[in-house]
């Protein structure tokens, strides 16, 4: 149990309780604060207040804060490759195939229970000994992702995030030839109207989302390589996107029609395309500031194999069969 007593100044007087509280504390949410407050974890003077009570002028406020209670959600000894790593966040590069949090019909085999194994001194987000999930990947988007390990950064890397100050750029390999070198696709997206499980460019009660995109590499079989970035954080944001401009993700099961793989010219590369089991997406870059050096910080990932190979024969002129 942490324990921690404050004196209000004349400065911060006619504050709420909890509003007071999670400006000092900055490693707590507001909303942290207030279920210590209700829990009986704070006094003031010595009696028990409410979230909302106004402090006054040399209250003496005393917080107690227990230690974060063990997760319900099992560790599981689950490989992964780390690009980074402190007390306060962790930066890894995540496989294909590997989905981020627990759901329905994913109650095991996740990202959160390889960092709940991996990472033993986990502070607790929100009272609880869990990661806290920032941003996620799609199962079948590969590469760099951000985790919070405390309250603090969790606020923080959350905070960059929702303000767009976090930098994404990721490899897109699709079909077909764009007509210009570099573009922007600014659609609101939305549940698709129709197929509730998936996501599309909608016209009314859709989220601002905006998609950066440039030609890296035009291949003679008919598909590119475009380096994207995010200005917004959507579900299938970019696999929606370049769907919707007649370019979708070469393998998308969902966004991707299969016709587009089977246009493809005979050969080894067609045959690599119609066995994907994912999409050719993946999270090359990303640069945040750190919530508490404040250095600026940029991590890189290289596609992983299958991706790395389909990019190797697309880029062969001699892959024909």
């Amino acid at each position: 149990m942490a324990h921690h007593v404050f004196v209000v100044s004349s400065t911060a007087a006619g504050q709420r309780l909890d509003a007071y509280l999670s400006a000092v504390m900055a490693d707590l949410t507001r909303s942290r604060v207030k279920h210590l407050i209700e829990e009986g974890h704070v006094l003031i003077n010595g009696s028990s207040p409410k979230p909302s009570t106004l402090v006054k002028p040399n209250d003496c406020v005393a917080l107690s804060i227990p230690p974060p209670q063990p997760s319900q959600t099992q560790p599981e000894d689950i490989p992964l490759e780390v690009l980074f790593e402190d007390d306060h966040l962790i930066v890894i590069n995540k496989p294909p195939g590997l989905v981020v949090h627990p759901a329905a019909g994913h109650s095991s085999g996740t990202l959160v229970h390889a960092l709940l194994f991996h990472c033993r001194s986990l502070s607790g987000i929100g009272g609880v000994e869990r990661p806290g999930i920032v941003h996620r990947l799609d199962k079948d988007t590969s590469g760099v992702m951000v985790v919070a390990k405390t309250d603090l950064a969790h606020v923080e890397l959350s905070r960059q995030f929702k303000e767009g100050e976090v930098s994404k750029t990721y490899l897109a390999l699709v079909y077909g030839t764009l007509p210009q070198v570099e573009g922007s696709i600014d659609r609101p997206i939305g549940r698709h109207p129709y197929k509730r499980k998936q996501m599309a460019c909608v016209e009314s009660g859709g989220r601002t989302a905006m998609t950066l995109w440039r030609v890296k590499e035009i291949f003679p079989a008919g598909l590119t390589l475009l380096s994207v970035n995010l200005r917004t954080g959507r579900t299938h944001q970019i696999r929606v996107h370049l769907s919707e401009i007649g370019h979708p993700v070469v393998g998308d099961p969902v966004y991707g029609p299969k016709k587009l793989a089977a246009r493809l010219p005979e050969g080894h590369l067609k045959q690599a395309v119609k066995v994907l089991e994912r999409q050719m997406l993946h999270s090359c870059r990303l640069q945040l500031t750190h919530p508490v050096t404040h250095q600026v910080l940029a991590f890189q990932a290289a596609p992983p194999h299958d991706m790395a190979d389909v990019l190797n024969l697309a880029g062969d002129t001699q892959n024909q069969a």
